[in-house]
């Protein structure tokens, strides 16, 4: 398998961290990636009409995205318990579609205040997407208690979101105002796919 990356995204974060999880991050070979949201990157859009990291293709030379779709594929094919069936199913992806909005947020806020020309900056769009990730934050001090040693999509998206905003925002000083999410993200930080995975510029 290869898959399209760049080492600072977090969705890319929470394939790779899935493939540890399962047992399949060995066979799956890493493509640099220059993902722009103007400048794309034409070796992506290839495989990937959107141009968007990550994007997997399997040994079968299939293409697939986003990163939830992969995640899902990686749990299959590493026969992995990522994904629960039942009740539980739906709790978790919940969790997924929560870190991953703020994700979105997160990297939408950054592409305002880094790569748009300052004169085209606009402060409350900025805002917005942080208020996002604010409240996204407040709910994940809520649920942090019932994470427990759960290890799931879930619990790996939200860590994967934790482990963004220290990279690209580390002034919103998170951990002040959620202590449950900080000493949950503690432990979970130190797992081996977390650290294995952890972000650089």
């Amino acid at each position: 398998m290869k898959l399209f990356y760049s080492p600072a995204s977090p969705f890319v974060r929470k394939c790779l961290a899935v493939a540890h999880e399962v047992g399949l991050r060995k066979k799956i070979e890493l493509v640099p990636a220059a993902a722009h949201p103007v400048n794309r990157d034409r070796s992506v859009v290839a495989h990937n009409p959107l141009g968007k990291i990550p994007t997997l293709i399997t040994d079968e030379g299939a293409a697939l995205y986003d990163s939830r779709v992969i995640c899902e594929y990686l749990n299959a094919q590493g026969k992995g318990d990522l994904i629960p069936a039942g009740p539980a199913r739906w709790n978790v992806l919940a969790e997924q579609s929560l870190a991953d909005g703020m994700m979105d947020a997160a990297v939408l806020g950054r592409y305002e205040t880094v790569l748009r020309p300052e004169p085209l900056r606009w402060g409350d769009w900025t805002t917005g997407q942080l208020e996002k990730v604010a409240s996204g934050l407040d709910e994940i001090e809520r649920r942090a208690p019932a994470f427990g040693n759960r290890v799931d999509l879930g619990t790996i998206a939200c860590g994967c979101t934790l482990g963004y905003l220290d990279f690209r925002y580390a002034p919103l000083a998170w951990r002040e105002k959620h202590p449950k999410a900080a000493s949950w993200f503690e432990v979970f930080g130190a797992r081996e796919s977390m650290v294995a995975t952890r972000p650089s510029a």
